[in-house]
């Protein structure tokens, strides 16, 4: 079952930037998504990864110390995660006027040379974060066409299913949770895109014979740090990792990693403190 815990956060004093970096704590425990709300957010983590001791590790690492944090959880049965998507946050979205990103649901859509239906449910992955769209604006400044794509951490597969668009010649997506496996199958089939190669797991799931010119990474710090030796791995002399899930306050001890995997730094871009980077393997 879809079952999930939701865990509605209340801040006082409230400000985006307590919520980005409680967010960013707690997507390195297993949350899946979050929603803002006036007083804080509600965030959610499948209930089997539910744990109230991590869940107060990561307030007791907030860098804040005058700031109140407290917290509500309730169990929330599996639904369709579609409505409420639609209830409450995913809207179409348009990125650099050549790619607009709605679910199934929606009917005035704007009109754009990149079309692409995600129905979201629990996984990661709309456009709407600052780490996705910063992502999505690297594929479309990328040349990937004819071009081996590995899209880790995958969430929906928005970032696969770009890619094949824009002509990729292969692309594989890699996902740890089951759920996001599901649903990034799911968005495929309802974009009409083949030559996706979607695999359920983390660094595991790659295999010896996998190399690729193009690597997008949304994942966050702990795990980027821990896995940036196999990506370059399975990178190609010339390949591109462009990595995003952090804040513009990590990027040294990332470029730090990539140094000793050897990958060249080649630039970083920024919205409202999120980051994404982009290396060379020389």
């Amino acid at each position: 079952m879809n079952d999930y815990t939701q865990v509605t956060v209340t801040v006082s004093p409230c400000s985006e930037d307590v919520t980005d970096v409680l967010a960013a704590l707690l997507s390195e425990r297993g949350y899946e998504s979050f929603v803002p709300s006036d007083t804080g957010m509600v965030a959610y983590v499948p209930c089997r990864l539910f744990d109230k001791a991590l869940l107060d590790e990561a307030i007791d690492e907030m860098p804040f110390t005058d700031v109140d944090i407290r917290y509500e959880v309730e169990n929330i049965e599996g639904r369709d995660w579609n409505a409420e998507w639609e209830k409450h946050y995913f809207r179409p979205i348009v990125i650099d006027d050549l790619c607009v990103i709605h679910s199934s649901f929606h009917t005035d859509v704007p009109q754009a040379q990149y079309d692409i239906v995600i129905d979201p449910k629990m996984a990661f992955g709309t456009g709407h974060h600052s780490t996705t769209c910063l992502m999505l604006k690297a594929i479309l400044d990328a040349d990937v066409y004819g071009r081996r794509v590995l899209d880790m951490g995958c969430g929906t597969a928005l970032l696969a299913i770009l890619a094949r668009m824009r002509g990729a010649g292969s692309v594989t997506a890699v996902d740890i949770d089951p759920f996001a496996y599901e649903n990034a199958l799911e968005n495929i089939r309802l974009n009409g895109v083949s030559d996706i190669d979607v695999r359920l797991g983390g660094c595991e799931a790659l295999r010896d014979s996998d190399c690729f010119d193009f690597v997008f990474a949304n994942i966050n710090r702990n795990i980027l740090l821990a896995d940036m030796a196999c990506y370059a791995a399975h990178m190609a002399t010339g390949a591109k990792l462009f990595m995003s899930g952090f804040y513009t306050d990590d990027i040294d001890v990332l470029l730090e990693t990539a140094r000793t995997c050897g990958l060249r730094f080649l630039g970083s871009a920024e919205d409202n403190r999120w980051a994404m980077m982009a290396c060379v393997k020389e």
